[in-house]
């Protein structure tokens, strides 16, 4: 399954997404009878050796835009054009997905009292909150090229206080190797797995 060996006048264009609606419901079927190749993203392994805490931390979903917040894989041709991969799909919405891997990348470092979606106890000690502004392969003007671009801000609130005790904006690009799906599902995994590299420690030096 090659991105480059498919036309690009294939690809699922957001700005007509009306339009294609009305156009053949015969056609819409077919096209959604056929099966999506999944891909999911590996959970970064991150090496940080701090004594276990008691800290109850929450790690909410991510707040994204209509475009962000969906299964299917986005590449951007232009500034103001959004498409979507034909025939791919993420195993889980962008937002949950990257929910899951900050929930066991926090976690498997044992550094936290315990670390979820939701709380143990009747309130956490502190949220982790997100938006999501980026995560899509932006691909050049002649099309021989691709950068995976991921970018999210950060926010810890103390759940008691309702005090944001700190907020960082993060982000991270990674080239493809080539225009193919592959690849480019690869430039995502490694783009995020430095997106949440990065997050993970800074998380621990504020909570604990």
């Amino acid at each position: 399954m090659s991105f480059r060996s498919r036309p690009f006048a294939w690809l699922v264009s957001l700005a007509f997404l009306p339009a294609l609606a009305g156009c053949s419901a015969l056609s819409a079927l077919n096209s959604a009878s056929q099966p999506l190749d999944i891909y999911e993203l590996r959970t970064p392994s991150i090496d940080i050796r701090a004594r276990r805490g008691t800290a109850e931390l929450v790690v909410e979903e991510p707040v994204a835009s209509g475009a962000l917040s969906t299964e299917r894989i986005m590449v951007r041709t232009g500034p103001f054009e959004a498409q979507y991969l034909p025939g791919v799909r993420w195993a889980d919405p962008v937002p949950a997905m990257l929910q899951t891997l900050l929930v066991r990348s926090l976690g498997e470092t044992g550094a936290l009292g315990s670390v979820g979606r939701a709380p143990v106890g009747a309130r956490p000690d502190f949220a982790l909150l997100g938006e999501l502004t980026d995560f899509q392969a932006e691909i050049t003007e002649d099309k021989s090229a691709a950068v995976v671009r991921v970018r999210m801000m950060v926010r810890i609130v103390h759940d008691e206080e309702s005090r944001v005790v700190a907020s960082r904006i993060f982000e991270a690009a990674m080239p493809a190797d080539s225009t193919e799906t592959l690849a480019l599902v690869a430039a995502f995994d490694r783009a995020t797995t430095g997106l949440v590299a990065d997050i993970v420690p800074w998380v621990l030096s504020q909570v604990r």
